[in-house]
């Protein structure tokens, strides 16, 4: 449920900052299906970690430019965050409740553990997209810091990169972190 909220973060800043394709795209909505990548989803079910269709974003159309894109690039992270406090205080609201429970109180434990973990995914989200690998939000707020030379030069080994990239989830390289 967190995918559809941080990629439509992404489209909604997006069109706010001046760029329609999203919209055009039909990526302006929370509907889930919008949002899911074939091959991403399979391999949710296959290998245990998998990703959403990547908003496009035409750069040239935003109005501030690179600086414009890592605050797009940055919204999907801020989203994650925020569903992070959201189920954060639902499972806080929970722990009350039991207090003054009326329902038998492994349906508060199940609904506690359910917010918790999904605060933690959240939290562990926000994190794995800001580290500054291609294809990943923190590649494109480095668009902001870096010279565009170097940036483009990064770019042109995305795909590359990103097969490395499934590679090391693939061996656990990133379960640290």
């Amino acid at each position: 449920c967190t995918s559809p909220v941080h990629e439509f973060a992404h489209a909604w800043t997006a069109v706010k900052l001046g760029d329609d394709t999203p919209r055009l795209q039909g990526r302006l909505t929370l509907r889930p299906m919008a949002h899911i990548d074939p091959i991403g989803a399979l391999m949710i079910f296959l290998v245990g970690f998998g990703y959403a269709k990547p908003v496009r974003v035409n750069m040239h159309n935003l109005k501030n430019g690179r600086k414009s894109f890592a605050l797009v690039a940055l919204a999907g992270p801020v989203s994650n965050i925020i569903m992070a406090l959201i189920f954060t205080f639902l499972q806080t609201l929970i722990y009350v409740i039991t207090k003054n429970a009326f329902l038998p109180v492994v349906v508060y434990t199940v609904l506690g553990s359910f917010f918790s973990f999904a605060a933690s995914i959240n939290i562990s989200l926000a994190v794995f997209n800001l580290l500054p690998i291609p294809p990943l939000d923190g590649s494109r707020i480095a668009t902001y810091f870096l010279p565009q030379r170097i940036y483009f030069k990064i770019m042109q080994y995305e795909n590359l990169i990103f097969l490395g990239l499934i590679i090391a989830l693939w061996f656990g390289v990133l379960d640290g972190p």
